[in-house]
């Protein structure tokens, strides 16, 4: 394994990612090298001193493959094989590696297969080396170069196959959106690094049993919950593959109907390691891949996970949550494994999702049915009472936006807005 500092980055954090990584892709690790320059070398990325003393450590240990951290060009890739006598990959390949081993979903293997394709598609050549003596013109324009042509087509149809398959997944997926719009049932999407705890919070919060593991990308297909919240309420809860400090761009492209659900969620969980010493450069690349999806203006809610894994030596964290100057919640902190704070962690996302929640008593005149049908429909009818001349009185509790508006289409009058918010009763 090969990784270089270059000015501006943290050697040692990103080594250590680096190290995960192959972990999580099952690579047993005979050695690491590393070393600074201040820029990449345009044919080896590193030096050609550092390309022999991999080679030379490569030779010793009887190496299959040389990983370097870091995104290599394909005849960047070549000459290192060259000189290396073995095979090379890439951070972005390994990447792709690990998603490969994790997919379990037809969508999943599909976003998959069309970012290897697309990664694929500009290294057929690797394949054909052979054929380098066949520099073109007349008598040299031999099979190699037109099987060459027929693999690049072929890849070139496969990637648009997979394209077609999963713009149907993306259609199904909009659909599935709109039909919980219809009913009105929010979602809430889990974002943050990779390995920072979002599935064992989404088991936590929905009593699913998604798989969990102590590994980077152990979550890629994502699942969709329904979560009860302490209001009575009902929101639908996602959990996403994790993000990582430059995601190759065919992952992000392939997996664009996957992330989707945190573009069109109406909340996002940012879920944060609080044991992690990185945290903070970690959610500011959470931060910048959102933004590239398009989702950076999604309302969020600060999760501090892991509060239970605190180094010796500091301050145990407190479960609990922050608020903002308007005390609507910004920050809470949990421990997923404990359950240390899931109680105020739904609290929050109730807070979040319905700030103007009300508890309201309303007359209905009897020719109000179809609203009292709603409403019931709804679950929001706390208790009901018939009045002498028939009228019906109902306590709502309900976000006082929707309870208005289904009132003014019904011709209801709605008595003056209570100050019963939902962030004021917890």
């Amino acid at each position: 394994m090969v990784h270089l500092e270059f000015p501006g980055t943290d050697f040692e954090a990103d080594r250590a990612e680096f190290l995960e990584l192959a972990r999580s892709a099952g690579a047993e690790v005979v050695a690491v090298l590393g070393g600074s320059r201040d820029r990449p070398d345009a044919g080896l990325y590193v030096g050609s001193g550092k390309v022999d003393e991999a080679a030379a450590a490569a030779a010793a240990a009887e190496a299959e493959l040389v990983i370097f951290n870091h995104d290599l060009s394909p005849s960047q890739e070549r000459n290192l094989e060259r000189r290396l006598k073995c095979r090379v990959l890439d951070r972005a390949g390994l990447i792709l590696d690990i998603f490969a081993r994790r997919a379990r979903s037809h969508e999943g293997k599909l976003q998959v297969e069309l970012a290897q394709m697309q990664h694929l598609a500009t290294r057929l050549v690797r394949g054909w080396t052979h054929l380098e003596r066949q520099k073109g013109g007349i008598g040299l324009r031999g099979p190699g170069e037109s099987q060459l042509e027929t693999d690049r087509r072929l890849v070139r149809a496969r990637i648009d196959t997979l394209k077609r398959r999963l713009e149907e997944v993306r259609s199904r997926r909009a659909q599935n959106r709109h039909g919980r719009e219809r009913s009105e049932i929010p979602t809430v999407s889990l974002v943050g690094y990779t390995n920072a705890g979002k599935s064992t919070l989404f088991n936590a919060l929905t009593g699913d049993d998604t798989f969990a593991s102590n590994l980077l990308f152990a979550t890629l297909d994502t699942t969709v919950r329904k979560v009860a919240l302490p209001t009575g309420e009902t929101a639908v809860l996602a959990d996403t593959v994790g993000f990582i400090r430059d995601l190759p761009h065919d992952l992000i492209a392939a997996f664009r109907a996957t992330l989707e659900e945190s573009r069109e969620a109406d909340l996002l969980l940012h879920v944060v390691d609080a044991a992690d010493a990185e945290r903070v450069a970690r959610m500011e690349q959470v931060d910048a891949v959102l933004r590239e999806i398009g989702a950076d203006e999604v309302p969020r809610l600060l999760v501090y996970n892991k509060i239970d894994l605190r180094k010796e030596g500091t301050e145990p964290e407190l479960a609990r949550i922050e608020r903002d100057e308007e005390g609507r919640p910004v920050r809470v902190f949990v421990s997923s494994r404990t359950g240390e704070g899931l109680d105020l962690l739904r609290t929050a996302i109730a807070a979040s999702l319905y700030p103007d929640l009300i508890e309201e008593e309303i007359l209905l005149p009897p020719s109000a049915a179809r609203l009292r049908a709603q409403l019931f429909s709804l679950h929001a009818v706390r208790s009901e009472k018939v009045d002498d001349d028939g009228g019906l009185r109902l306590t709502v509790r309900l976000p006082y936006s929707r309870l208005e508006r289904l009132c003014r289409e019904a011709g209801v009058k709605l008595p003056p807005r209570a100050v019963a918010a939902v962030a004021a009763a917890s």
